[in-house]
């Protein structure tokens, strides 16, 4: 019998990243579902100062409204030159929910006068694992890089056009799905819960 775990997200994206990390990991008998497999409940609004105090308030409210394992992330743009935002407010940055173009945009024309030499940002995420008896945990990953002036590659969402990892010519929209998986925060944060999940699913 496998086990139901929730990662409290609607974002298809997130969801096939998450199944494709449990499927390498061979946690086979783990099973992940994402909100759209639960009834609908009642989520709170993101207003934590930092990723980690918005992944936990996601993450519980979720194992609390389904009595499921949950996961849920925060995640954001941490740019040099704008003292670490968007930060938290990433997915807003233009004052209104997941409008990314919008956002880039926005962040483009704020560093528009910035030369390259501080340029530098860092892909943010917090990743938290609750269980319905209170237990939680909740891990961190960065992935390092720069923020290039015009937008690049299909892949990926938000502001992935626009950011070059580390030791890459390529943005992270150019980059292949297992590319992104092995290097970007969510996905380092993610692999950081996985200890924790195999060991909820040995024990159930």
């Amino acid at each position: 019998m496998s086990t139901r775990i929730l990662l409290a997200t609607r974002n298809a994206a997130k969801l096939d990243e998450l199944r494709r990390i449990v499927v390498k990991r061979g946690l086979g008998d783990v099973e992940v579902l994402g909100l759209s497999d639960v009834d609908e409940f009642p989520e709170a609004p993101e207003t934590g100062a930092t990723f980690e105090e918005n992944a936990l308030a996601k993450a519980h409210d979720a194992a609390v409204a389904t009595g499921l394992p949950a996961i849920a992330d925060d995640s954001g743009l941490s740019i040099d030159a704008l003292n670490g935002m968007p930060g938290v407010l990433s997915a807003r940055w233009v004052g209104r929910h997941g409008d990314d173009e919008a956002n880039l945009r926005l962040v483009l024309g704020q560093l528009q006068d910035v030369p390259e030499e501080r340029r530098g940002a860092a892909f943010v995420s917090a990743a938290a694992f609750v269980v319905p008896d209170g237990a939680e945990v909740v891990v961190r990953g960065e992935w390092r890089g720069t923020i290039i002036h015009e937008p690049r590659g299909a892949n990926g969402f938000g502001y992935d056009p626009i950011f070059v990892p580390e030791g890459e010519t390529r943005t992270s929209a150019e980059l292949s799905p297992a590319e992104k998986d092995a290097a970007s925060h969510r996905g380092r944060a993610l692999r950081s819960l996985l200890p924790y999940l195999q060991e909820f699913a040995e024990g159930n």
